[in-house]
């Protein structure tokens, strides 16, 4: 079957690696992603990650504790590092090249962010996941992958949800009249005030042009199947 995107950001959430426990890492539901990304990566996409960190802390809630909101969301940014790293263990368990890059330099342990090099990577058929997020604080994963994906030229956004298979008027664990939508623009998303991705994130992939596409990340084969252009989850593109 024929590729419809060749160069992807896929945005991975820190909770996909916990698994049901919802923090932490859970290898073999590392493992689980890993393999799909791999069936990908078999495809010849080329594949760049932005991995959150949720799953080991997140910003607002350390700024709701009392932690002050940079130092908060610079401890969530080496989170994210925890997480490319045992993301980058586990595709390389399976066969897979992968290199982490990060926004905050720690060089014994991961590369420095360099879009040449990244890009560079990717033509040589490995995997880049990128970590630290913006390596700013007050600027989300979500606006990291959108920044990326303009810096790298992707060809799309592949934002992967747990257990949710696109974008509803509402949220359909909530409220049983939610309606799904097959297609939006990014200022649909903004003005219909849609929690996908923050305002910044949306703004980025709008001005650039990316494509966003939202489908369920539980659900096995799907990232394989977007990229292969099934119409699943929710595509957002245009004005």
């Amino acid at each position: 079957m024929a590729i419809k995107y060749k160069r992807v950001v896929l945005k991975l959430s820190g909770e996909a690696l916990a698994g049901d426990a919802g923090k932490g890492i859970n290898p073999p539901e590392i493992r689980k992603v890993a393999e799909e990304i791999k069936d990908v990566h078999d495809l010849g996409v080329e594949i760049a990650i932005v991995v959150g960190g949720g799953n080991m802390w997140r910003g607002v809630t350390g700024e709701q504790l009392g932690i002050e909101r940079a130092q908060a969301d610079y401890i969530g940014m080496l989170g994210t590092v925890m997480n490319a790293l045992a993301l980058q263990d586990t595709l390389e368990s399976l066969g897979v090249p992968t290199r982490v890059q990060t926004a905050i330099e720690m060089r014994q342990v991961a590369e420095p962010y360099i879009r040449r090099k990244a890009v560079r990577h990717l033509e040589k058929g490995r995997i880049v996941i990128f970590a630290a997020g913006t390596g700013s604080p007050y600027f989300s994963t979500d606006t990291t992958a959108a920044l990326r994906a303009s810096e790298i030229n992707a060809d799309v956004i592949l934002m992967a949800k747990n257990g949710v298979d696109g974008i509803y008027s509402a949220d359909p664990k909530k409220d049983a009249s939610a309606i799904k939508f097959e297609t939006l623009t990014h200022l649909d998303i903004i003005n219909k005030g849609l929690h996908v991705m923050d305002s910044t994130a949306s703004t980025l992939s709008m001005d650039n042009d990316i494509p966003l596409v939202v489908f369920n990340m539980n659900k096995r084969g799907n990232i394989k199947k977007v990229v292969q252009g099934e119409n699943i989850g929710t595509t957002v593109e245009g004005k």
